[in-house]
This record gives structure tokens, C-alpha cells and sequence, in this order.
């Protein structure tokens, strides 16, 4: 943690309503202004890192809607993931806290634990222990365990498409969508089944080592591509980040930079389409996923692929600028705060009159789907991806019905 970067924030209160814990509790110390206090606290040695200090970082998502809304440039994100780094380091959590924690990362970022541990997650809702029932609850009720051909020939740049961990098991038909749209307009599409976790998780959470272990296999798996290439919110924020998360290691620094310098999301690559969009009579509420509205400031894109879609129409849910809950683990270690903000955004969707949601994160996928579930109204959710890539196979609402969540 460093102190120049806390003191780049002036207590201005910019950051207050854009963030989701400040709004649903408004108390100061569960702001990003009342957090940096706090760090300053931690840094000065006159705050002692202890349970109450800690549940107020664990309060928060990340989501840095604040980094957004700041007017001093303050950089909100790595000061909470040094924070959280600094907080796994040197606080002894409760017993059931490491257990449960633990467990988490030891099976989300690993495909095959993954998948097995969907695959319980129904005896889970019904006699698992508690916290473990909520985690279960999120689970899909339909996954796809796709995976693109490791290599789609193309004419155009090349591109190395990252699977993804929670992405590859549950959403791997956003994957198999996301090549063929990629292919269909151009670009040479590899998807090496080599490659792993990109560690966004691990970063969010505070294990800093262990997502730049991450991120030195990803480079390895998909470097020596003109593109790397994501569908999802968080993990393309955190390749992004790759050149400062590496900036220390002097065998990595360097491919590092190069590697961030080539990530984009997908919808950054398919701005000028070479496949004609079919028409697709349906209303979609479009909801900006966290990092990537906030984290790497891409907002126009997205509409933009949804726009070029005939017949669609893209239905704003109020409040784009507050998160849904899902935040990383944020939901699996926050679940009350994460169940309000998760109602609160799909009584927003609901209120559009949509057909169906469309966002471009699997956590936000989970998470409001769940919500939308929770509030007795599923629709149906897909990543845009799904949506243009029906478009482009002349798919119609009928057909795309048989592919979605609900």
C-alpha cells in the first residue's frame, strides 16, 4: 500500500453515491472515503487491524464504481487489493471464515473441482451447511461445459481466446459463441486447452501471489497472438492489469506490459461486423457489468454490437452505475449485502418491461439471474455475444429461448 496513493484522495464525497455499500448502509466507514481513512489509519500505525477494521474491506466489492466518479484520480482498486493482500497477510480470520474461504479457492479456480462442485450443488440447496446452501443456490441451473475448437481458421488478425475458469464450466457456450462471431467476422480464433485461471479472483481477494502465479501461466498459454481476447468483465480487467501486477518481476515485467497492451473484451473487436446481422425481434435490458463500465471504461462497445442487431431493442435499467452484488466472491462471502443489491437490480430490470437481460460477466450472469429467479419473474439472461451470434445464425426468440438461463 502505498501513502502517495492515498494521498491523491481529498475527502471530496464524489465517490459516496456510486458506491453500493455506502448506499445501502451510509455509513462512512463503508464508503471508499471512509476505507482510505482507514488504510491512512493502518498506514500510520494509529488504527490497529482488527475484526471491526476488517469488516469494513471485506464490506467492500471492488467494484470501483468510485474510480469512476472520482475527480482526483484516485487509483480505489489497487489500493483495496494491497489492502486486502495486507489483510491476508496479517489477520488470523475466524475458524469458519478460513474454512470456508479456503475452500472457495481451492476449487473455483480449478476447472474439474469446479464442474464436480456444481454438479452437488443440488443436494447443496437442500442439506448443506448454511453457507454453503447459499453458495449452492447460486449455482446455474443449466451449464455448458463447451469448449471452441482450439483453433478457427480466419483471414484477419489472430486472436487467443481466454476460456476462463467459472466461464469454460458453466458458460462455455458464450465461449463457442464468442469464436464463431470472432471467426465469422475475420479473426483467427485459438482457444489451447492448456491454459488456465487467469487469477482476477485471487487478486480480488487479496492473494496476490497466487494471481501473479496465474498470470504468468496465462501469459505463457497465450501470448504470440495480435489479440487476447475476453468475454468477461473481471477477467479482462484483471489482464489488463497484468503489466502493473507483474511491474516487480524483472523476468516477467516486461512480456507482462506486452501481453496487457494486447487484451481487449470482445466487444472492442467486432466494432466494424464483416457478418450480416439477421434480424431479432426482442427487448433487452442491457446491464453494464463492473469492470467493465467502471474498471476498463468500455461502455459504448457492448451497445454498440447490440445495436447493430435489426429489430433488437436495448432497454437501460435505472441505477447503471451501482454494482449487482456479485463482485468477485463478494456473493459467496457477502451473501446479505449481495442478496439486497442483487434485488434491488432486478426490481431495475424488471421495471424496463425487457424480454430478457443481456450483461457481459459470468458472476453478473449468476447473480442476477438468481435475483431475477429470487423475485418469481426469470427471465431469460444471456452475455450480447449470445445475442449477436444468434443474429448472425438467423436464430429467432424461440430459438434463442432453448439456450438460455432462467
Amino acid at each position: 500500500m502505498k501513502a502517495e496513493l492515498l494521498s491523491d484522495c481529498v475527502h471530496c464525497g464524489f465517490c459516496l453515491p456510486t458506491c453500493p455499500t455506502y448506499v445501502l448502509w451510509h455509513e462512512e466507514m463503508d464508503s471508499p472515503r471512509g476505507r482510505i481513512q482507514l488504510m491512512e489509519g493502518l498506514l500510520d500505525g494509529t488504527m490497529p487491524l482488527n475484526a471491526t477494521v476488517v469488516s469494513h474491506f471485506d464490506a467492500c466489492l471492488g467494484c470501483v464504481a468510485c474510480v469512476t466518479a472520482c475527480p482526483s484520480g484516485v487509483q480505489y482498486g489497487r489500493l483495496i487489493e494491497e489492502t486486502r493482500a495486507e489483510v491476508e497477510s496479517r489477520y488470523r480470520r475466524p475458524l469458519g471464515d478460513r474454512v470456508f474461504r479456503g475452500a472457495v479457492f481451492a476449487v473455483f479456480p480449478h476447472r474439474k473441482r469446479l464442474s464436480a462442485a456444481m454438479s452437488l450443488a443440488p443436494l447443496g440447496r437442500r442439506i448443506g451447511p448454511k453457507r454453503f446452501r447459499a453458495l449452492a443456490e447460486l449455482a446455474p441451473r443449466r451449464r455448458v461445459a463447451d469448449w471452441p475448437p482450439e483453433l478457427t481458421p480466419g483471414t484477419g488478425p489472430s486472436v487467443a481466446l481466454l476460456a476462463g475458469c467459472v466461464q469454460s464450466v458453466a458458460f462455455g457456450d458464450v465461449n463457442t459463441a464468442t469464436a464463431r462471431v470472432l471467426a465469422a467476422d475475420g479473426y483467427a480464433v485459438a482457444c489451447p486447452r492448456e491454459q488456465g485461471c487467469c487469477g482476477a479472483l485471487a487478486v480480488h481477494g487479496g492473494r496476490l501471489e497466487d494471481g501473479r502465479a496465474a498470470a504468468r501461466r496465462t501469459i505463457a498459454a497465450l501470448e504470440g497472438h495480435d489479440f487476447v481476447v475476453t468475454n468477461a468483465a473481471g477477467c479482462g480487467s484483471n489482464l489488463k492489469d497484468y503489466g502493473g501486477l507483474l511491474a516487480d518481476d524483472s523476468a516477467w515485467a516486461e512480456r507482462a506490459a506486452a501481453f496487457s497492451a494486447r487484451v481487449r473484451d470482445v466487444s472492442e473487436l467486432i466494432g466494424e461486423p464483416c457478418a450480416e446481422r439477421r434480424p431479432l425481434e426482442l427487448r433487452v435490458a442491457y446491464h453494464d457489468a463492473c469492470h467493465l463500465r467502471h474498471a476498463q471504461g468500455i461502455t459504448a462497445e457492448p451497445r454498440a454490437a447490440l445495436a447493430a442487431i435489426p429489430g433488437l431493442v436495448r432497454l437501460e435499467p435505472e441505477g447503471q452505475e451501482l454494482c449487482c452484488g456479485s463482485g468477485g466472491i463478494y456473493n459467496l462471502v457477502q451473501p446479505e449485502a449481495a442478496t439486497e443489491l442483487g434485488d434491488r437490480k432486478a426490481a431495475a430490470v424488471l421495471a424496463t418491461g425487457a424480454d430478457a437481460l443481456a450483461t457481459s460477466n459470468p458472476g453478473c450472469l449468476i447473480q442476477l439471474t438468481t435475483a431475477l429467479r429470487r423475485a418469481g419473474r426469470p427471465l431469460p439472461t444471456y452475455h450480447p455475444i449470445q445475442l449477436v451470434d444468434a443474429s448472425i445464425r438467423g436464430l429467432g426468440p424461440d430459438d434463442l429461448l432453448k439456450e438460455a438461463r432462467l
